[in-house]
């Protein structure tokens, strides 16, 4: 059996060399499938399965970064009339971004030697990171579902209530309380805890169990409340319309209609629940070892549900591409103008164009 990324220590000089391929050294068996490093004096004897999951982890952050990237242009170089939803659109493509950036990378060097070299400081940074990214995506969902409530309950008086500026504001004031309400553990109040399993760097939220409860609680809350009304409300509507529901103004009937053709309301929901199935396995297994008081010793499962919570960063970028036909204009847009000189008559002519088709 092949050593698993274990560290072998290096054989006396003092002892003669045994017979074999290598002098000074114990035989190996099948060498071709093993990677061996040199850190500190110490042998690192690498496995296919290990360089395996590094790679995985490798080609994950790369697209990430790449759709995030092209996302978060997008959206900044469209200059024609837009939803004030894209300001949602993107903080989350700017969340999903600073994942990929900061957070995901760091675990490709550890799933080869499997273990923590960056040092606790930055263990403990990246663990502070990673719930605040959470916090901001769950808080964002938040209001995505609160713009579509309104654009539906309000559908006359949308435009007035839902501002750029305000949104704007929204964000900002997201951002900020996220970042504030996960700092307790960078006082120092927990360690960090390396997961050997997954390669990732986490808190440890058991050892503050009363602070986490009320993270959890001012987090999961206001957030799961909120877009379960709004878009219970939001297709609620959408049946009345459909089949034909007698509505005494009738202006309010025709910007209602108007309002729920929009895509945004499929998108901003696909989205949700998108981010949701990704993070649920993970949540369940980690429920039922906390009551268990069991942990599921399959180091491929607890990979698999980390990583696939991750892949969200990806998935939700995949989904806006393909249930936004505004996006898709935009895309459009970014990638004609990006070598033209022409920028700002050509986008014009092109909103025009899509606005008389």
């Amino acid at each position: 059996m092949l050593l698993q990324g274990h560290q072998r220590p290096r054989i006396p000089a003092d002892l003669p060399p045994l017979p074999g391929p290598g002098r000074g050294m114990f035989p190996l068996k099948d060498t071709a499938t093993m990677l061996i490093l040199t850190r500190n004096e110490t042998e690192i004897v690498l496995s296919l399965e290990s360089l395996t999951q590094a790679a995985i982890i490798f080609v994950m952050a790369a697209s990430i970064i790449v759709i995030n990237v092209l996302v978060v242009m997008t959206i900044v170089n469209y200059k024609g009339p837009s939803e004030v939803i894209n300001c949602y659109l993107l903080s989350l493509a700017v969340a999903d971004l600073l994942c990929g950036l900061f957070v995901i990378p760091l675990s490709i060097y550890p799933a080869v030697v499997r273990e923590w070299i960056y040092g606790d400081v930055l263990c403990r940074l990246l663990g502070y990171l990673e719930v605040t990214l959470w916090s901001v995506m769950v808080y964002t969902f938040m209001w995505i579902s609160v713009d579509r409530y309104l654009a539906v309950r309000k559908p006359l008086r949308y435009e007035t209530l839902q501002t750029k500026t305000r949104c704007q504001c929204w964000m900002a004031f997201t951002w900020i309380s996220a970042a504030m309400l996960c700092c307790p553990p960078l006082l120092g109040f927990t360690k960090p805890l390396f997961d050997e399993d997954a390669f990732v760097c986490m808190l440890d939220w058991g050892s503050m169990a009363a602070y986490s409860v009320t993270l959890s609680i001012l987090v999961l809350g206001p957030s799961l409340i909120t877009i379960v009304y709004t878009y219970t409300y939001i297709f609620n509507m959408l049946r009345k319309i459909k089949s034909g529901f007698p509505f005494h103004d009738k202006e309010y009937a025709t910007a209602l209609s108007e309002n729920l053709s929009n895509p945004s309301h499929m998108m901003s929901f696909s989205l949700i629940i998108s981010f949701w199935l990704s993070w649920t396995p993970y949540i369940t297994v980690k429920f039922y070892e906390y009551f268990t008081r069991q942990k599921l010793e399959i180091q491929y499962l607890h990979f698999g549900i980390v990583w696939i919570g991750f892949m969200n960063c990806f998935w939700k970028s995949i989904l806006l591409i393909m249930l936004s036909p505004q996006f898709r204009l935009a895309l459009r847009i970014f990638f004609m103008t990006i070598c033209c000189k022409y920028k700002g008559r050509l986008q014009a002519e092109l909103i025009g164009m899509e606005a008389d088709d």
